[in-house]
């Protein structure tokens, strides 16, 4: 009865949606977002500055995601610039060039916003700024200059990046409210640690690996975010350093058990959580239950607990600062011109540049109507090529049907709201909604469109709700058609591109390891790389598996160099942990070893991989 009613995977996607507790003080920001910027923007008579702004807003309280005060500055300022570079030249262009040199100018902005998306998370949302700022300079004439529009645009945005700062997160500490989103972030990883323990010698103990994983990476974030000084500059931030670098051997001997498989007593997690509720309380921790000592990863664990307690106990501690991800430039430039970003990059051009053309061509013909503003097709087009945003198919399913729900609501909301303070205060309700919202990309789009819908009737505009849809579908039909067509070079080089860099991360610490070097910093910070590389690359294969058929294809089988690569990385660590204790590896280890290099290398030739040939043991 399960395989008849099981859905496939592109439909599966479209209708998940993600869990977790509602982050209240985002729902806090986003209302004092936009709104209150609308507002204040009619009651100075710059209403269309304030609708700039506003927009800027929304775009950023997309990105107002969980985490520390230090990588929001990063996550929400870096889009936000490039959305105003892209506003600046959308206005410029628009106020000064043809339609078809316009044209060539949004799609040469999408190859380069394209390309730069390839690069990481923080890339891809400055990249989707970029373009939907320039489709709004360029399709939404004001009488303000292109850079009044751009510094409202930063002054939009940077309202949200100041309310992100100033705010304090409930249950954060009186007095030490700066570290709130940091604490958590080091208290979920000793949490996930004692999961992992408890799981280990089960079935679950694969996923609780996994969210270690990504425990350790939002906790690395938020600890390395951008900062005035190049060290912490008080006790309490050195001492939750010093409490993440505890955390890292006590992962690296949770990760060494569950690869052993062997099941151990709950008193190994007992320790861990008790590390975690002192970091929540900003405490010490007291006696530590010690695990038995009964085997090498064992003897690891008990002495990562021992180190742990005491760097808890000091009331300072040394400078430890978290291992920085090692992305300089030469891995950026691989990364945006590699073959995932190149792909990636002929597409959003392809699509933005194509969306662009044919709204200007819809403008001049007068099919707007009354309406002289044509931005909302490449807008719509921006969003729906994103592949982070999830599969093809997902994306322009949910992108249809929360463009209808939020044109039908914003339709009914219009006839009965005052006008303007009935759309500021829908405005400032949306704002508010946003971040849950952002649980499923359907109920995002909606909410949006009502938003922005309010925005441009208070700009001026007439109510476009039918026109709305109408272009989101062509978008749809636009973006699929684009999706499938064939283009130069083999299909699926982002997910190769993210496993190749997978591989190459799992070689040097592979590498680290078997030189047997006492740089237990260095090996952690390369454990951390491969580990990160491998989930990134783990999610890039689930998205690309979510496909339609035609285009799942193109990818198969990489799910399953991934695997070996995971089961790679997991026996470095159990080696780097055994070597540690005694100064050789067991013939199981070296068996290992070899046999998951040479599938790796069977495996990656097989998919056209360029994979590094991994060192064996001796």
């Amino acid at each position: 009865m399960s395989r008849r009613t099981a859905l496939p995977p592109w439909l599966a996607h479209a209708l998940r949606a993600q869990r977790g507790p509602v982050s209240w003080s985002a729902v806090t920001r986003g209302a004092l977002a936009a709104g209150p910027l609308l507002l204040a923007a009619v009651l100075l008579h710059r209403t269309s500055l304030g609708v700039v702004a506003a927009i800027a807003a929304m775009l950023a309280g997309i990105n107002d995601r969980p985490g520390s005060r230090r990588s929001a500055v990063r996550r929400l300022g870096a889009p936000a610039a490039a959305g105003a570079v892209g506003l600046l030249t959308g206005t410029y262009g628009g106020e000064h060039l043809a339609a078809v040199p316009l044209t060539l100018l949004l799609t040469g902005l999408g190859l380069v916003a394209g390309g730069m998306s390839a690069v990481g998370p923080v890339a891809s949302g400055a990249g989707t700024q970029l373009l939907v700022a320039a489709a709004i300079g360029a399709g939404m004439p004001v009488a303000e200059a292109g850079w009044q529009r751009a510094l409202a645009f930063l002054a939009g945005a940077g309202w949200l990046v100041v309310l992100r700062l100033a705010l304090p997160t409930p249950g954060a500490i009186a007095g030490d409210f700066r570290f709130d989103g940091e604490r958590d972030a080091v208290a979920a990883v000793y949490d996930a640690v004692a999961d992992l323990l408890d799981a280990v010698g089960g079935e679950a103990a694969g996923g609780r690996r996994v969210a270690l994983t990504a425990a350790l990476d939002h906790a690395q974030d938020a600890l390395t975010g951008p900062r005035l000084r190049r060290y912490a500059s008080s006790a309490a931030e050195r001492r939750l350093h010093a409490q993440y670098a505890a955390a890292l051997p006590l992962a690296e001997a949770a990760t060494a058990l569950a690869w052993a498989g062997e099941p151990i007593s709950a008193r190994a997690a007992e320790g861990p959580r008790r590390l975690a509720a002192a970091v929540r309380d900003n405490g010490r921790t007291g006696p530590v239950p010690a695990p038995s000592r009964s085997g090498p990863a064992l003897r690891a664990l008990d002495d990562a607990l021992l180190r742990a307690a005491e760097s808890f106990d000091r009331a300072g501690g040394g400078e430890q600062r978290p291992p920085a991800r090692r992305r300089g430039p030469a891995e950026i430039l691989r990364a945006a011109l590699g073959s995932g970003g190149r792909e990636y990059g002929l597409r959003v051009a392809l699509c933005f540049g194509a969306s662009a053309a044919i709204a200007q061509a819809l403008h001049h013909a007068r099919w707007y109507g009354e309406h002289q503003h044509w931005y909302w097709l490449p807008a719509t087009a921006v969003f729906l090529v994103k592949p982070d945003l999830g599969p093809l198919v997902s994306r322009v399913l949910c992108r249809a049907a929360g463009t209808v729900l939020g044109a039908l609501l914003f339709a009914g909301f219009a006839a009965v709201l005052p006008r303007p303070e009935g759309l500021i205060a829908l405005v400032a309700v949306c704002g508010a909604v946003i971040p849950v919202s952002t649980r499923h990309f359907g109920a995002q789009t909606a909410v949006v469109t009502v938003l922005v819908l309010a925005l441009v009737m208070v700009g001026g505009e007439p109510q476009a709700s039918v026109s709305r849809i109408g272009e989101t579908l062509l978008a749809c039909a636009l973006v699929l058609v684009v999706g499938h067509l064939p283009m130069a070079g083999r299909r699926g080089g982002g997910v190769r591109a993210r496993l190749a860099a997978a591989g190459r991360a799992a070689h040097a610490y592979l590498d680290h390891v078997l030189s047997e070097s006492g740089d237990r910093a260095e090996r952690w910070a390369l454990r951390r790389e491969a580990y990160r590389t491998l989930a990134e690359a783990r999610t890039a294969v689930a998205l690309a598996a979510a496909e339609l058929p035609a285009l799942a294809r193109h990818t198969e089988g990489t799910d399953a160099v991934a695997a070996v690569l995971e089961r790679l990385v997991d026996t470095t660590t159990a080696c780097a942990v055994h070597l540690d204790e005694t100064g050789r590896l067991t013939a199981r280890q070296s068996r290992q070893l070899e046999a998951l290099a040479a599938e790796l290398e069977r495996d990656g030739q097989r998919l056209g991989l360029v994979v590094p040939r991994m060192p064996v043991a001796a």
